[in-house]
């Protein structure tokens, strides 16, 4: 009996070693007709893929690179990324206005842009404003110089355009002596001041809000870089400032005001929680944050 049970595994045991065998050797025999057969056809030996995927077929038609959508980019023969580079340059601003622009696409080679050239349309609107006028020129009657067939005056004889200064670039600038508001006058005003540009326009007007008014021109100092030579002319008007009511606004609206630290908003609202409402600032005149010349600079912008 035990005679027969060895013999079965023994049996069992072969046939398993000769069916490995035999799958190895398929696995090796498909690997090699990968190998051979992809690359030679069984019939007549020519070169052929083992796996073929048939691409996209460009389709050629007339196309504006300004305003084709994705679909029409892809069926001209486009990569996806190459269309997402182009809806980035557009975004951004660009404009295609001749179709050598588009041989600047990334990726595009020089077969691509000779096919594609022929059928690239710039529409004429995303051509330069001035191209309008670029061809002009001045044509003459018969009364300019009393003969006709005459076309074009020469250029001595044809009318010099007047030049005129652009006001809103280039504003008329102040003479000495003139003056304007500083606290009513709006950045194309201030702008008419000599050394006064579009930035310090802007920092006096942004000062002036942050202030509540100006109470002297010698504020405008206060602005880093500011032109001392700017200030004659510049006049504060009396009654332009806004002033802050230091019994009724808490300290987060205090500190808002360029002279008011953190710690003198929280101080002014310290005393008026301890001893009550605050009748002068003379009142904080002890405490550390509270400096004479603070309390002179800050005196115009308060009220009790």
């Amino acid at each position: 009996m035990l005679l027969v049970i060895v013999v079965a595994i023994s049996l069992f045991l072969t046939a398993t070693y000769l069916m490995r065998d035999k799958d190895v050797a398929s696995d090796e025999q498909m690997a090699a007709d990968r190998t051979d057969g992809g690359r030679y056809g069984a019939k007549g030996g020519k070169a052929q893929a083992y796996y073929r995927v048939e691409g996209r077929k460009a389709e050629l038609f007339p196309f504006d690179p300004n305003t084709a959508d994705s679909t029409q980019l892809l069926r001209l023969g486009l990569q996806p990324w190459q269309v997402r580079n182009i809806y980035r340059y557009r975004a951004a601003g660009g404009v295609y206005r001749e179709p050598k622009d588009f041989a600047q696409l990334y990726g595009l080679t020089v077969k691509q842009y000779r096919t594609l050239e022929p059928y690239i349309r710039i529409s004429s609107d995303y051509m330069p404003a001035s191209s309008l006028f670029a061809h002009s020129s001045h044509r003459l009657s018969k009364n300019d110089y009393g003969q006709e067939g005459t076309t074009a005056a020469p250029y001595e004889a044809r009318p010099k355009p007047s030049a005129t200064r652009d006001t809103l670039r280039y504003p008329v600038k102040l003479k000495p002596g003139q003056q304007i508001a500083l606290n009513s006058s709006d950045t194309a005003q201030l702008k008419k001041v000599p050394g006064i540009g579009s930035y310090y326009a802007r920092q006096i007007v942004r000062y002036r809000e942050k202030l509540g008014g100006f109470c002297s021109t010698d504020q405008l100092l206060e602005i880093e870089g500011f032109p001392e030579d700017a200030l004659p002319y510049f006049h504060v008007s009396p009654g332009a400032i806004q002033k802050l009511n230091v019994n009724k606004l808490s300290a987060a609206q205090l500190r808002k005001h360029p002279y008011i630290s953190y710690f003198m908003a929280k101080a002014i609202t310290d005393y008026r929680r301890m001893k009550g409402p605050l009748h002068s600032l003379q009142e904080l005149r002890l405490l550390p944050d509270f400096t004479p010349e603070l309390i002179q600079r800050l005196q115009p912008y308060v009220e009790f």
